[in-house]
């Protein structure tokens, strides 16, 4: 029988199931191994040669070039006649082919009422090269050889200088009235002093510098708004913006803040020390939202800054309380870095820390002046005449309750104030916070005793603020724990809020009646809205990046929805709210939301009003 049979090869491998199962996947591409892939062309546009990115793969094998040429074509006649070809192509002509085609004429279909067959060509424009030539700026060579006598020859020239400016200023002060030359006399400055020449140019560049840096901060503080709080039930976030820090305050508190209300991009910090066994220098700095790298200005302190206000009108007018018990004001416009007025131990100066300063409005005789509180329990009033301050001694504060005689020195008998604020509408009304933890309503007017006392906390009050809105309300914060508003018609708290840490600063929102925050030393920034929720922060946020930083104070600006908080270690940041945290009620159909002052009474009064139906209820 005959068959196939399969012979392997003698040299064929051995391979196992596996391997033979095995798949060996094989790519196989277009690309020209032998491409080079270093082809560099001339650009006439950069007028340099420049790498082609685009590689030519294709490689050719077989290339026939055919010759055909049309029948009716003059060339097919030539080539005819050339070659002895009779004119036809001796085969009788295919239905499909050109011939037959053009033997038979179609009808063209056009348009037998308007046809007409147009043509156009457009020109195109030829191309054009502009060019224009400026002339060099002119250039002078210089070149000069420095000796040791010559460089000594410079500053015995630059010191004579000096000289004879020191002896301009004598020779002015000795014309002139002591008074009026304080206000008038600057110090003189060198003609080659380069520096104070482009003081404003590098600042102006410098400020340039900074918003093209912090670009995306700045961008966010304009026009970011957080979309997710629309999914947040109601609850708020801070974004922290810029973060303004100085290298030799870092080992300093932020013991205060202040914004320019004229200025709303410019605020005041002071730097001192909460510790007293820490004693020290301290300083006043002032930052600008425009640049955040470095002070505007700079002013060092012998004692440890622990308060300060601007002058709303006035905004160059900065009044400053020391840990030693001095009082200062402090005037932008004069240069130098001293203070043009201070106290003394002659003009009745504190003999202890002064707590707050808060200007006034002027007296019957156009005069400035401003109002502190001390740890040795006397309130004075600080008015500024001619270039003297002039106190007076507005009330001391007791501990049993009935005010002392003014010109009493027993120090026993008085208490320690820590805060206090004064009343947006009524000018005589104020109240002050004591370290026993009362809140005393007095009266500028009537010192003779309290108007009211409220037991508020159990610490320290360690701020103490009337709501800008309603005239009756003010809120109060202490080390211990808590937040308290009140109506000052009412000895006992209207809401009371436990934020589990000492509460460190607590400030009204100058847009709304309802919201306030507070800060606390464990790092956090509370946001309230009492018009959302009665009970409960709408916004918890940490915001130091070490966990034993301590928060110190916090303040709104009066126009921008930012908030700065200040720290125990010398830094200030600025957030910004979410809409949340600034929302205005919604208008219905129809109707138009009303705005104003009023608005923002009526939403606090409903709030009063319910919290009274609900005592009266209990009774």
């Amino acid at each position: 029988p005959h068959g196939k049979a399969l012979i392997k090869p003698a040299d064929q491998l051995q391979l196992t199931e596996a391997e033979l199962k095995e798949e060996i996947t094989r790519i196989l591409t277009a690309n020209n191994p032998h491409a080079p892939q270093n082809i560099v062309r001339y650009s006439f546009k950069e007028r340099s040669y420049k790498p082609t990115a685009a590689v030519d793969q294709l490689a050719v094998h077989f290339v026939l070039e055919g010759g055909l040429v049309y029948q009716e074509s003059d060339e097919s006649c030539r080539l005819r006649a050339k070659e002895g070809l009779p004119d036809g192509c001796g085969e009788e002509d295919r239905p499909d082919s050109v011939a037959s085609k053009t033997n038979k004429k179609e009808p063209k279909l056009t348009n037998q009422f308007n046809f007409s067959e147009r043509a156009s060509q457009t020109l195109n424009n030829p191309l054009r090269e502009r060019s224009c030539q400026t002339e060099p700026p002119p250039r002078s060579v210089f070149s000069a050889t420095a000796n040791q006598w010559e460089i000594y020859d410079a500053y015995v020239e630059e010191l004579q200088k000096q000289e004879r400016n020191k002896e301009k200023q004598k020779a002015a002060l000795s014309r002139k009235d002591r008074g009026k030359s304080e206000k008038m006399t600057v110090p003189m400055e060198s003609q080659n002093d380069d520096i104070t020449r482009v003081a404003k140019a590098a600042k102006i560049f410098e400020r340039m510098v900074n918003q093209n840096t912090f670009d995306d901060i700045a961008q966010d503080f304009k026009y970011f708004e957080d979309a997710s709080d629309e999914f947040r039930d109601q609850e708020g976030t801070l974004l922290p913006l810029w973060k303004f820090q100085y290298e030799k305050a870092k080992r300093l508190s932020v013991t205060a803040l202040c914004w320019n209300q004229k200025y709303q991009d410019l605020f005041a910090a002071g730097m001192g020390s909460y510790d007293f066994s820490k004693q020290g220098r301290g300083m006043l700095v002032f930052y600008s939202l425009k640049n955040c790298a470095f002070p505007e200005y700079i002013y060092n302190t012998n004692s440890g800054v622990l308060c300060l206000d601007i002058h709303e009108q006035h905004s160059y007018m900065v009044a400053v309380g020391f840990y030693d018990g001095c009082v200062a004001v402090y005037s932008l416009k004069k240069e130098g870095r001293e203070p043009v007025f201070k106290s003394s131990a002659k003009n009745g100066q504190h003999t202890d820390p002064v707590w707050q300063v808060r200007w006034q409005n002027d007296d019957m005789d156009n005069n400035h002046n401003f109002y502190s509180v001390s740890s040795d329990g006397r309130i004075v009033s600080w008015t500024l005449i001619k270039n003297e301050l002039v106190f007076t001694d507005i009330i001391r504060l007791p501990l049993n309750g009935y005010v002392s005689d003014l010109h009493s020195r027993c120090p026993s008998s008085t208490a320690c104030g820590t805060s206090f604020d004064f009343h947006k509408q009524i000018d005589y009304l104020f109240l002050v916070g004591t370290e026993e933890g009362k809140i005393h309503k007095c009266s500028k007017t009537y010192s003779g005793q309290f108007l009211e006392t409220y037991r508020a906390h159990s610490m320290a009050v360690d701020a103490v603020r009337w709501n800008h809105f309603h005239p009756k309300v003010f809120i109060s914060c202490s080390s211990d724990w808590t937040i308290k508003i009140w109506d000052h018609t009412i000895s006992t708290p209207v809401f009371i809020f436990y934020l589990n840490a000492a509460v460190g600063d607590v400030t009204w929102s100058p847009y709304s009646s309802t919201v306030f925050a507070a800060v606390t030393t464990d790092g956090t920034v509370h946001v309230f809205d009492l018009n959302i929720n009665k009970y409960e922060a709408i916004c918890q946020q940490p915001v130091v990046a070490k966990k034993k930083t301590k928060l110190t104070h916090v303040e709104f600006n009066p126009i921008y929805p930012i908030i700065i908080v200040g720290d125990d270690r010398g830094n200030v940041t600025s957030l910004k709210l979410s809409p949340n945290l600034r929302k205005k009620p919604k208008a219905k159909k129809g109707q138009e939301l009303p705005e104003g002052p009023e608005v923002e009474v009526a939403k606090m009064e409903k709030l009063l009003s319910l919290l009274r139906e609900r005592e009266q209820s209990k009774v």
